[in-house]
């Protein structure tokens, strides 16, 4: 891709209207641009990122069992009256009349029109369990949108839902999508520690946040310092690697302020002791038979008998990760992806364009780079370049001035450090290529 004809609308001034860090950058660097009060539209660079997070959530969600399906943002509110919801919700529904005065809402959840499909399609105890997921926009009336998309009124969601027999098999499944979310963000290359918490409107009895770590997050958090090391995300999802996932998880202290045990806190060893800001980023819940009852989806049990399948429910806030993502990887240039979610994996910088051994280089790397690789070919000063492309966070800038192209040699900078070497364009490209 060439900078210069691509759709990368930076800014350099700070916005009046962003107050942290990742609204700010967003901005700045042309991932997002504000359409209405807490509704984005999303550019190219943004989009790319939106997307690469999208596929690993989706690989991880096929590897745990649950099949991907699509359901539509338009629900009926005559299915949020069976489940009781329809009035409980509050003001944060957008409730929506049609020209035949049939009432719907833009959904802002789907358990209701999941259990909806079940109840359709599903009838024996032989044909559970079952887990799906679907990847799609979701609304939510916010009294005060702020923060960018970390508080948006539309945002992009994978929500998950489970279908079980009984308590013990529903276990199984809740354990299977914990550990399909911390493999989730360990993949993603951020840390995001699980937490006990309420379940809210969702309800239920069991229920986990995730939380990545940011100093300008939302909830002070406390934690054992062994969730960092990540040693039990590669367990297998049998029985034995659940069960012994589960146990390492949850027996490790992991608390926001408003759950925070001092007693138990003081248990911990000192030195594993952390303590910060969190941005949560997912909720993952079991709550029976809530919605199984008040909707009538029974199945017909091995003796014959009606049962009612037991359920929980998944959440990861993909639009939101963007920017907790930003929040915890910033500095006074601009953000600093990890590599398997940046838009590009390197910008190729030429520093003298016209020149024509630079030229070629440059070319070179373009080709070779393909879709990883965001070619600066801007009649441009040097700066200017060097500043976009800090702000934009590339993993990588490949740096290809008329004095190293002429020794057939370019200098390679590592965002996240800042260390700099001059290399050839092939350890150049091994490198970039290789992560």
């Amino acid at each position: 891709m060439r900078l210069s004809e691509s759709l990368v609308p930076t800014l350099k001034e700070i916005p009046a209207e962003a107050q942290i860090a990742s609204h700010r950058l967003m901005l700045r660097a042309g991932l997002v641009r504000q359409m209405a009060s807490g509704i984005y539209a999303w550019l190219p660079v943004g989009l790319r990122v939106l997307k690469k997070i999208e596929a690993i959530v989706r690989e991880e969600q096929d590897a745990c069992g649950a099949q991907e399906i699509l359901m539509p943002t338009i629900q009926s509110a005559d299915l949020w009256r069976e489940s009781g919801r329809y009035e409980a919700y509050g003001k944060e529904m957008l409730r929506i009349t049609d020209r035949h005065e049939r009432e719907l809402l833009y959904g802002p959840t789907n358990e209701e029109m999941i259990t909806a499909i079940m109840r359709d399609a599903v009838k024996s105890y032989r044909e559970l369990p079952q887990m799906l997921y679907h990847i799609q926009w979701k609304f939510r009336d916010e009294v005060r949108p702020r923060f960018g998309v970390l508080r948006g009124r539309e945002f992009l969601m994978k929500d998950a839902y489970s279908f079980d027999l009984d308590f013990s098999a529903a276990l199984i499944s809740y354990k299977k999508m914990l550990l399909a979310y911390m493999r989730t963000f360990q993949r993603i290359g951020i840390v995001a520690i699980p937490m006990r918490a309420d379940t809210g409107q969702i309800g239920g009895d069991l229920s986990h946040e995730f939380h990545v770590l940011a100093p300008t997050g939302e909830s002070g958090v406390f934690y054992d310092a062994a969730f960092e090391s990540g040693d039990a995300f590669s367990v297998p999802y049998t029985a034995a690697g659940l069960d012994e996932f589960y146990t390492a998880c949850t027996t490790k202290y992991a608390a926001t302020d408003e759950k925070h045990d001092v007693e138990a806190w003081a248990a911990v060893p000192e030195a594993r002791r952390r303590e910060g800001r969190g941005i949560e980023v997912g909720q993952i819940f079991y709550f029976g038979k809530k919605y199984s009852e008040s909707m009538g989806f029974g199945v017909i049990g091995a003796d014959g008998a009606k049962v009612f399948p037991e359920m929980g429910s998944y959440g990861i806030g993909v639009s939101r990760l963007v920017g907790a993502i930003i929040e915890a990887r910033h500095d006074e240039a601009g953000i600093i992806w990890p590599d398997a979610i940046a838009p590009f994996k390197a910008a190729i910088l030429n520093l003298r364009q016209g020149d024509e051994k630079t030229g070629a280089i440059c070319e070179r790397l373009h080709e070779a780079l393909g879709a990883d690789g965001l070619y600066d070919d801007r009649d441009e000063r040097a700066g200017a370049k060097f500043a976009e492309a800090d702000l934009l966070g590339h993993p990588w800038q490949v740096i290809v001035g008329p004095r190293g192209a002429a020794n057939g040699v370019v200098e390679l900078k590592r965002r996240a450090t800042g260390e700099r070497s001059e290399v050839s364009v092939e350890e150049a490209l091994g490198r970039v290529l290789g992560g």
